[in-house]
């Protein structure tokens, strides 16, 4: 069963760096399509995977199911390994695409906030946060179950209409992951120098918006 759901983590996230990235890279980055391409994809894989892995296909997400006590540890570091193989695929085939073009993969930078390391990691922080407390309370209850997965896709839409004319949006490590890895080396764009700012960012404001969550889930 666990391989099963590893298996789902790496081709959900595979498929949404390649039709997310995708539709930003064919489109020149146009905000409207790009961020209904990530959200209709997440909403499409909360109904395809989600009944197998919960469909986190993002590490932010797991480490919050992780820290409200849905997933063990060891499970929650095969999550995130699945994810990030998933981000590196994906990456590859909209590389393979777009005739082996690495020049542009749709990866994160700073020419929005003028390449200012900190503002970046402000964008991600709240960027993160809105993300990840959507997706907290839209799956904390079981009847919200029917619904979760459009609430999730129209939170992700939302982000990214603010996210991408400032950092490109990441709220997720591995989706940043993928494209930076090729962009940046085989590309020549040097977006991998400042992956890490799409890696720390979404990570330590999930952590925040999952103690936040059990905080509130215990006044209540």
């Amino acid at each position: 069963m666990l391989m099963k759901k590893l298996l789902a983590e790496c081709i959900g996230t595979m498929v949404l760096v390649v039709f997310g990235c995708g539709v930003a890279v064919w489109t020149g980055v146009d905000p409207v399509a790009t961020a209904l391409a990530f959200g209709l994809v997440i909403v499409a894989l909360a109904y395809a995977i989600g009944p197998v892995s919960g469909c986190h296909v993002n590490p932010a997400v797991s480490l919050w199911v992780w820290m409200t006590g849905g997933m063990k540890a060891k499970e929650f570091w095969q999550y995130v390994l699945a994810q990030f193989v998933g981000g590196v695929l994906g990456a590859v085939l909209l590389a393979v695409l777009l005739g082996c073009d690495f020049s542009a993969l749709g990866a994160n930078g700073l020419a929005g906030v003028h390449g200012n390391i900190w503002l970046g990691l402000l964008a991600e922080i709240v960027l993160t946060f809105v993300f990840v407390m959507a997706v907290l309370w839209a799956t904390s209850k079981r009847e919200n179950g029917s619904v979760a997965g459009i609430v999730i896709g129209l939170a992700l839409t939302l982000v990214h209409l603010l996210g991408l004319g400032l950092t490109g949006t990441s709220v997720n490590p591995a989706r940043s992951f993928g494209p930076a890895l090729f962009q940046g080396f085989l590309g020549g764009d040097g977006s991998f120098g400042i992956v890490w700012i799409f890696i720390v960012a979404p990570l330590v404001w999930a952590a925040l918006a999952a103690l936040l969550f059990n905080y509130f889930k215990k006044a209540e």
